[in-house]
């Protein structure tokens, strides 16, 4: 596992704002966060290219990455293109929570289009605090999941 305070960002211009509030917020608690674009909003962007460059990012160095979208549904269908990465789009801290504990998720997706700032701090909060479960069975599972 890579460094447990970095973490690796991205977003289109539907998730730019979002992205830029938590990158603040959580840069203030302690975290050192990479910005993998877009540096500013541009309206023409597409979720892809910055889903790609943060999703490579995550299973080249073992960190943790959040991907910003409209919904959150497309960042993280193309993050968990790339092996070795294990993405939730969360809508909820319950599910960033368990996401981690049950399945070592390593991308929390986020949509801007449905989840507030104070909603997305929840659930960001919920997803860096959880961590793998030690159940045989878990492991197990994620195993079956990298074999794929």
């Amino acid at each position: 596992m890579g460094d447990e305070k970095t973490i690796y960002m991205g977003a289109d211009h539907a998730g730019y704002n979002l992205k830029n509030y938590l990158k603040i917020y959580l840069a203030k608690a302690g975290y050192n966060i990479i910005d993998m674009g877009s540096e500013k909003y541009e309206p023409g962007d597409d979720y892809p290219d910055y889903s790609m460059k943060v999703a490579e990012k995550v299973a080249e160095t073992g960190t943790r990455g959040i991907l910003f979208c409209g919904s959150g549904v497309g960042a993280c269908i193309v993050a968990n293109k790339v092996k070795g990465i294990r993405a939730v789009n969360a809508a909820d801290p319950f599910i960033a929570r368990q996401s981690r504990e049950h399945i070592d998720t390593n991308i929390l997706c986020l949509g801007q289009n449905y989840i507030s700032a104070d909603q997305a701090k929840k659930i960001v909060n919920a997803w860096l605090d959880a961590g793998f479960s030690t159940e045989e069975r878990h492991h197990r599972r994620v195993k079956k999941i990298g074999s794929i």
